[in-house]
């Protein structure tokens, strides 16, 4: 079988990054060595301090493309 986009790692970002490329017409195929989801909750604060770090410096431009991508 071919796939348009092939996601390695099924946490947060990975799953995240699968479910959007489907949304958007893409057939996907996502694997995760250990179950599915593993560890996200530990690890999502990275995504928050990302966003913290460009309103520190502030980067306005970032924020709003961040803050777009997450609506879509």
């Amino acid at each position: 079988m071919t796939y348009d986009i092939v996601v390695i790692g099924g946490g947060l970002l990975g799953v995240g990054i699968a479910r959007d490329a489907a949304g958007r017409g893409l057939s996907v195929c996502l694997f995760e060595q250990e179950d599915f989801g593993a560890g996200a909750t530990s690890r999502g604060s990275r995504l928050i301090s990302g966003g913290l770090n460009a309103l520190e410096t502030l980067d306005f431009t970032r924020v709003r493309e961040d803050i777009r991508e997450r609506e879509i």
